[in-house]
């Protein structure tokens, strides 16, 4: 991870967090949390339900005030120089506020009215940036979810800003408008736009997002990009051979160069083989088929099984589970 930025004034640095906490009556629900968020990059707030996520984004939006710590945006004190920072920042809370009975193109209106200086032509290029030409002048009753998730990244990108924050953007999305809300997303980053997305969705965050903060129980516990996040949790090799016992003796002291492998075994049963799952190098493999062949295992299988973000997150929370 790149070196820290003091106050986030780097001009890399469009969002940066340094110590932030806060406490509501005498229980600290953020403990102390630091994070940046680059230019161009799509960036992800993963955490569970109740780990602090919405409380964190209220807080960038200064919609409550830290107890402690502070959040720069574009190099802007929040907190002190509150119109100078969110003058850069578009955000969706939990779910966009639209009028039903108005069409999407008069609820644009409706917001452009509230922002020094939107222009029509600026609404018509957020209703093109969002791809709701064709339905822009239909009532927002007639919408689908994606439909209105679309509309309210366009009320968000109306004053032209650096920062998007979206609080869960996939929530209630069918497959499909979970597809098609990712490519969107990632069409907006290529702009040079920073887009902040919290979710409690391990998949989506690792395949959307560059880099990643991991918060649980008010604590961000590691930041990274994704990539670099996952690598650093071993592969896992799942060998399924007959028997059990031998197999274990020639794999173990291969266990992921560590003194405790995470090793596991189905002992199977005179029909079917046993299953073993192991934290390992791949490399290995090639050696290790030789090794158990001349112990005089029976080798049926041998499957490949990559890290993932979720397998990291049980590293790092201690095996708290996550949707």
């Amino acid at each position: 991870m790149a070196e820290r930025t003091s106050k986030g004034r780097d001009a890399d640095i469009v969002l940066s967090v340094e110590g932030v906490k806060k406490k509501i009556g005498n229980k600290l629900i953020i403990k102390g949390i630091s994070f940046d968020v680059r230019a161009g990059e799509i960036f992800g707030f993963l955490g569970p339900n109740g780990s602090g996520k919405t409380t964190t984004i209220r807080m960038l939006v200064g919609l409550i005030k830290p107890t402690a710590g502070e959040i720069h945006i574009c190099g802007y004190n929040v907190l002190k120089q509150h119109e100078e920072a969110l003058q850069y920042v578009g955000c969706i809370v939990e779910n966009p506020e639209l009028y039903p009975y108005l069409s999407g193109w008069e609820n644009l209106e409706h917001f452009a009215r509230m922002l020094p200086g939107v222009t029509e032509k600026r609404i018509r290029e957020v209703v093109e940036i969002v791809g709701m030409d064709a339905r822009i002048r239909d009532k927002v009753k007639t919408y689908s979810l994606g439909m209105r998730q679309r509309l309210g990244i366009a009320q968000a990108l109306l004053n032209d800003p650096k920062l998007l924050i979206l609080d869960e953007p996939t929530n209630g999305l069918d497959p499909q408008g979970i597809k098609e809300l990712r490519e969107f997303i990632r069409r907006l980053a290529r702009t040079g736009l920073s887009v902040f997305v919290s979710s409690h969705l391990l998949s989506e965050i690792q395949q959307l997002c560059d880099r990643v903060a991991i918060i649980s129980h008010g604590e961000v516990l590691q930041v990274g990009e994704v990539s670099s996040l996952v690598d650093e949790s071993a592969s896992r090799v799942v060998w399924s051979v007959r028997p059990a016992g031998k197999a274990l003796q020639v794999l173990e002291p291969h266990g992921a160069g560590t003194d405790t492998p995470d090793l596991s075994a189905d002992a199977g049963s005179d029909e079917q083989p046993a299953r073993i799952a192991m934290q390992m190098n791949p490399d290995d493999i090639p050696l290790l088929s030789k090794r158990l062949i001349e112990a005089g295992v029976e080798l049926h299988g041998i499957e490949i099984k990559l890290p993932t973000l979720e397998d990291l997150f049980l590293k790092v929370t201690e095996g708290e589970r996550i949707g």
